[in-house]
Order: C-alpha cells, then structure tokens, then sequence
C-alpha cells in the first residue's frame, strides 16, 4: 500500500459533498473502529447527525487500529477523487447498470464512492491505468533470433500463474507478496502494468499527543509493453533485479522460454556519424514536426577513461559554423533531442543510449519515437553494426 494520505478526501468541505447516505454506506462496516475513535456513524435511514469534524480528524489522522481493508478502500477512492479520476469513471461506466443508478449531481469523491461500493475492480483497474504514462525512462530487451511468433492477450490462468512466480521473487526479496498484473491492450502494443510492495517502510507520526511510529509497504507500479512487431519489451522499472525479473518470467509465461527476450543492445548512434544531419530527418513521419541535436557524448576508454561532451542548442548547426563534425574516434554513448510533437507547442527532450535504455519526457510519445528511429537507422537490427 502507497503512503496513506487522504488530505483530500478527509477535509470536512469534502466529506460533505458527498451524499450522506452514501457515505455512511461506505463508512457502516466499519462502526465499530469509528466508535472507538469517538465517532458514532448514524444509521443509513438518517442525513441528520453525521459529526464531520471528528470524522475528519478521524481520518487524517489514522492509527495502527485502522483496519487494514478501510485504509485500502479509503486510498482509492481519495487517489481517484479528482477532476482525472472523475473523468475516467464517468468514461468506463458509460452505458452500463451502474451509470443509470448514479445520480446525476455528484461530486468527485461521491461518484468513486459508489463506483467502488459497486465494482471495486474497475476502480483499482482505472487507478492502475493512471500510471501507464506516467513512466520516463525505458530498458528494451529484444526477442532472440528466428520468426517471431503470433502474440495472443495472456489469458487469465496465464497471468495468474505469472503472478505466482512474481509473488516468490518479491517475497524473497522482502517486497511481500500479493503483486497484481494488469493487461492494458492497445492498437499495435500491449501493456502491462504491474503493481507490487517496496520494502517495508517506517514513519514517525504524533497520536494523542505523544510520538510513536507507522510501518506501512510502500506501494510500486511498473510498465512492461510488448511491440508484437520487433518481438520486444520496453520496461520501466526500478532495480535491476526486477527488471531481470520481467525479462525472464514474461518471455517463460507468454512464450514458453525464459531467455525469449535476451537482452541485446537495440540502439545505436552511428547515424549521427553516418550520415550527420541528415539523420534527424522526420518529413515522413506523422505527429512530428522536427528534430534538433541538443547533446551527444563519446567515451574513449583507455587509461584515462576520458569521455567527451558537448552541447548547443543545434549541435550539428553548431558544428557546421567551425567547419567542424562529430568525431571519427571513441564510442557514440549518449545523445540527447529536442523534438516537436505536432500535438505540443513545446518541444520535448528524448535520450538515447547506445545500449537499451530511452528517456521520454512523455511516454506515450514512443511510438512516434520508435518510428522515426526506425526510419533512421537508430534502432539495430541484425545487420546493423551496433559499435561495441
């Protein structure tokens, strides 16, 4: 569980935008607790008497008596009591038997309150998506050699036996276990998001007065996307452990062999020697206006490991105004662009390493991203000399 914060859903303003009958519905299995902190719930049948102040108070301040089911409902529904949140419920209900029960005034945490009493599923399953693009850095791994093979939604016995394997590697890294795999299917990608514990963590915290502490598992989303066309993964996860983790167990569970994606270098920068600035070229490709070189970084090795950087706001214009080219000599390790996405009036900074590994300012960029180094050459494949 992420860091319990309800600062929006525990504000007394708050709590009385929300229909009482419908709050002290959500609150009623829980009377007792309240009661022992000095908050008596009315019955159901009653609007009048509903005490928001210690209700609130309450809730902000929870203690190791909270039950643990009440802190999870209380999470998701202040984390998706928001303007976005509101949105993504009012879109996923739309025309089905919860829609025309819900009234139409309701206030943000009003709406995620019912949803949730109804299916709390789809709102841990809309949470969860609110994370997919959130994600800035990318390590791709890459299938082994051969044709590669049709891919098919994973079914449910698939992910389940797939969170199987991910709850023994968590538990035995003291993360817990419990971990949940999300399938988000997409036109030409799938994804997939992983939600799992942190190691636990601890909080000093003030209780009537007096200071003890709170021990809580941080709370952990990663992305995984599957490119059906290169046979790839691209993922976004915290440790090297974890990604080694999803390199192994999805290539064994999606298609049956543990060392399906292997892990070769993907990215090369040669283009940028090759062919100079002829390589930012992106005429060809829709949603993208232009692309300027903003840094690159070479490293020598040698004894003194020396490495090379430079920048300019137009590094090939730059060059040009010396009579000057990137160097012949040394590895192409980094380089850095400035691109403008049609849909934006600022442009945004991708990072390449000659490796695996891309930065986005926006992840949902990629697969423009991946086009154009594609048609660029950026992107290995197997006859391409990847530098090393």
């Amino acid at each position: 569980m992420a860091t319990f914060n309800l600062r929006r859903f525990s504000k007394p303003e708050m709590l009385r935008k929300i229909d009482p009958e419908h709050l002290i519905a959500f609150l009623e299995p829980y009377a007792d607790y309240f009661s022992d902190r000095g908050v008596e719930l009315p019955s159901l049948n009653t609007e009048d008497g509903l005490d928001y102040n210690s209700l609130s108070q309450a809730l902000l301040n929870p203690n190791t008596s909270t039950p643990e089911d009440l802190a999870e409902s209380l999470y998701y529904v202040n984390e998706m009591s928001t303007q976005e949140g509101f949105d993504c419920i009012q879109d996923a209900i739309a025309g089905t038997d919860i829609d025309v029960v819900i009234g139409e005034n309701v206030a943000y945490a009003d709406l995620a309150i019912q949803v949730w009493m109804k299916d709390r599923d789809l709102i841990e399953r809309l949470h969860a998506e609110q994370f997919l693009f959130r994600p800035r850095s990318f390590e791709y791994f890459r299938a082994t050699n051969g044709p590669i093979p049709e891919f098919e939604e994973p079914s449910a016995e698939t992910i389940q036996a797939l969170e199987a394997d991910l709850d023994e590697w968590f538990a035995k890294k003291r993360r817990g276990k419990h971990s949940k795999v999300y399938v988000f299917p997409k036109e030409d990608y799938t994804w997939f998001l992983v939600r799992h514990g942190k190691p636990y963590a601890r909080e000093s915290v003030i209780e009537g007065g007096k200071s003890s502490s709170q021990y809580f598992r941080p709370e952990k989303y990663d992305v995984i996307v599957y490119n059906p066309t290169f046979g790839e993964i691209r993922m976004n996860a915290e440790t090297k452990g974890e990604k080694e983790l999803y390199r192994v167990k999805f290539g064994q569970h999606f298609f049956g062999n543990s060392d399906f994606f292997n892990g070769k270098s993907k990215f090369t920068l040669e283009p940028l020697r090759d062919v100079g600035a002829d390589s930012l070229l992106c005429d060809d490709i829709e949603g993208m206006d232009w692309v300027r070189l903003k840094e690159f970084q070479i490293s020598h090795y040698g004894t003194h490991k020396e490495i090379e950087i430079r920048k300019a706001e137009d590094v090939f214009a730059a060059l040009e105004a010396r009579g000057w080219s990137i160097p012949k000599t040394g590895r192409l390790t980094k380089a850095s662009f400035l691109i403008k996405f049609s849909d934006s009036r600022s442009p945004r900074t991708v990072t390449l390493y000659s490796g695996n590994r891309a930065q986005f300012k926006r992840d949902d960029d990629a697969e423009i991203i991946e086009q154009w180094m594609t048609n660029r050459g950026f992107i290995i494949t197997d006859s391409v000399d990847s530098g090393e």
